[in-house]
């Protein structure tokens, strides 16, 4: 690989390793993605674990149908399913994947929807009923605030060209 080649962070759990918050994975199978690990391009991350919190570990969304942008700048808290306020250790777990994405040169992210830290297209309302909203988890908002290009398993085709062109 050479250093113009561009290096995408990728949700742990997509590349099948157990980080989920109930310890399962959520593998995706891409040929395009197969390739890119072979490439040596991918740069696998669970922002919740670079913060340091447990696998399994209690299930968290953002409160009031908020976003993960509105976690960043202090207008929202991600609470978990046991009551606790864990808003503080998802920013941390966004910093730290901002920060090996950084370091390692990517300029794409590679996220799981559904995460109050990667949820790209969509994510939890912070009822604990399974309602959907459209709206960002924290470490996706913060990696499109520096310039990552972020997209979910839904849209690898759109990532594929943009890498493979």
């Amino acid at each position: 690989m050479t250093a113009r080649e561009p290096k995408v962070l990728v949700s742990a759990c997509l590349l099948g390793r157990p980080v989920r918050y109930n310890g399962s994975a959520k593998r995706l199978d891409e040929q395009c993605l197969t390739r890119w690990i072979a490439e040596g391009r991918v740069v696998s991350a669970c922002p919740e674990l670079l913060a340091g919190l447990p696998t399994p570990r209690p299930p968290a969304e953002i409160a009031d149908a908020k976003s993960g942008a509105a976690v960043l700048s202090g207008d929202a808290t991600v609470i978990d399913a046991d009551g606790q306020d864990v808003t503080a250790i998802y920013v941390q777990g966004a910093q730290a994947a901002l920060a090996l994405a950084t370091q390692q040169g990517c300029q794409y992210a590679l996220l799981t929807d559904g995460s109050p830290s990667c949820g790209v297209s969509f994510i939890y309302d912070g009822s604990f009923t399974g309602r959907r909203h459209q709206a960002d988890g924290a470490a996706a908002a913060l990696l499109r605030q520096h310039g990552i290009q972020v997209f979910s398993p839904e849209n690898i085709c759109d990532l594929a060209a943009l890498i493979d062109r």
